[in-house]
């Protein structure tokens, strides 16, 4: 009897998190097909592909995305691959730098950036301008995942061996270290990804039209039409996991040292 019942709760648990998680999305996907009454259609949705702010506002956001993505790595991978290696007592800084966004409000830093009137021409004043406090936000979770895989890396020994067969610094970074990072790689991406398709603070006051800030003015506008746009969030959060997941088994390591 306390087999069969230790057996049906794991059972009852995953069906418990299934109507957690999909119940809500069930319910938001038939309001969205409502179209009053009893009549149920495909209007909102037909309403909604035909907005041109619709498109603009997320290809802005996947834009910002891949640049949040690469500033961010290009920054954070020669840092905690030379924190793991030289300076590893610098490791309590460096945990401290990477809490501070959880300290630090988003209004507060968005008010230091407003202050910031001159620059360059494509960055103060245009989208771009976003990347920065993006990096910032994503910092946490792109240096903690980074930090994790190359602490499980024997980087001494790779760099040891690379720099004996005459790689550089960015040979041995870049065509050593990184294939071995894919993993991590994969969880700063999507953390940044997820992180950028849902901010809306800096936007919103730096008066950018990105996904999120348009998802806001929808469902100020339309209900339907922003349950509609709720979902096409949600499929196009895991649309990106599964693309990054997917390229990232394709990923392959470079391995140090000759056959065994």
């Amino acid at each position: 009897m306390k087999g069969a019942a230790g057996r049906l709760l794991p059972e009852a648990w995953l069906g418990l998190l299934f109507l957690y998680f999909f119940v809500p999305l069930l319910a938001t996907g038939a309001f969205s097909l409502w179209e009053g009454g009893s009549r149920y259609g495909f209007a909102a949705y037909v309403a909604l592909f035909h907005q041109p702010k619709l498109w603009q506002s997320l290809f802005l956001s996947v834009r910002l995305a891949v640049e949040t993505i690469l500033l961010g790595l290009i920054v954070l991978v020669p840092a905690v691959f030379w924190l793991n290696l030289r300076v590893p007592r610098l490791r309590p800084v460096f945990d401290f730098i990477s809490v501070l966004p959880f300290v630090v409000p988003p209004i507060a830093l968005v008010a230091g950036m407003t202050a910031l009137y001159t620059g360059p021409d494509w960055l103060v004043g245009t989208p771009n301008y976003l990347v920065i406090p993006y990096v910032i936000l994503a910092l946490p979770y792109t240096y903690r995942a980074l930090d994790l895989g190359m602490r499980v890396l024997d980087l001494r020994t790779m760099t040891e061996a690379s720099q004996s067969l005459g790689a550089g610094w960015g040979t041995l970074i870049f065509r050593v270290v990184v294939p071995n990072l894919t993993t991590a790689l994969v969880g700063a991406a999507l953390l940044t990804i997820a992180i950028v398709m849902g901010e809306f603070t800096f936007a919103n006051i730096l008066l950018f039209n990105t996904f999120a800030v348009y998802i806001n003015y929808v469902g100020q506008t339309s209900a339907t039409q922003a349950s509609a746009l709720t979902l096409l969030s949600f499929l196009i959060t895991w649309l990106a996991m599964l693309g990054v997941l997917v390229s990232g088994r394709g990923g392959r390591s470079v391995q140090i040292g000759g056959a065994r």
